[in-house]
């Protein structure tokens, strides 16, 4: 019995680790690999008592129509399908605007690998936590516009956000 426990025991551990790396991997291709571009951001709701000080942000340079969701999002495709959706972007001043909405991925650009499984179109860069403390001076400053978003984006169009401060 010791020895099939000795056996199957690490088994079991890199399995887990397996899927661990498989669920984090996209944010940390992003991190790792990815180039930084600036995004400009606008509050959508600054803090939930079940999930502590964090602010939503939307993206107004990103935005495909005018539906917008409590917590973040950039529209909707209102074109019948779900899934993955891929916006292409172009850069614009010192930030990166949308320049298209598709469901082929691009080759040539930059783009983001979003989804709208949901009723929103997401691209995993809606939610920034922060201590409690910062949480309200932060919400503040986004409400001013005087905030950008700073997002790495890898070549797959993974995106992992790593930092909203003042221009």
């Amino acid at each position: 019995m010791t020895r099939r426990l000795w056996v199957t025991l690490p088994l079991l551990l890199v399995a887990m680790l397996g899927l661990v790396t498989v669920g984090v991997w996209p944010q940390l291709s992003a991190r790792a690999a990815g180039d930084e571009i600036r995004l400009r951001v606008e509050p959508v709701d600054p803090i939930d008592p079940f999930r502590g000080a964090y602010v939503a942000l939307s993206y107004p340079d990103l935005r495909h129509n005018e539906s917008a969701g409590a917590e973040g999002g950039q529209g909707s495709m209102d074109d019948g399908e779900s899934g993955t959706v891929f916006l292409t972007l172009r850069q614009k001043g010192d930030h990166w605007v949308a320049s298209g909405w598709t469901r082929k991925q691009p080759t040539d650009t930059t783009y983001l690998r979003c989804s709208d499984t949901e009723w929103q179109i997401r691209c995993g860069i809606e939610s920034w936590f922060v201590p409690q403390d910062e949480a309200t001076a932060l919400e503040k400053a986004v409400s001013d516009g005087d905030v950008v978003a700073t997002v790495k984006v890898d070549d797959k169009g993974h995106a992992a956000l790593i930092g909203v401060g003042q221009e």
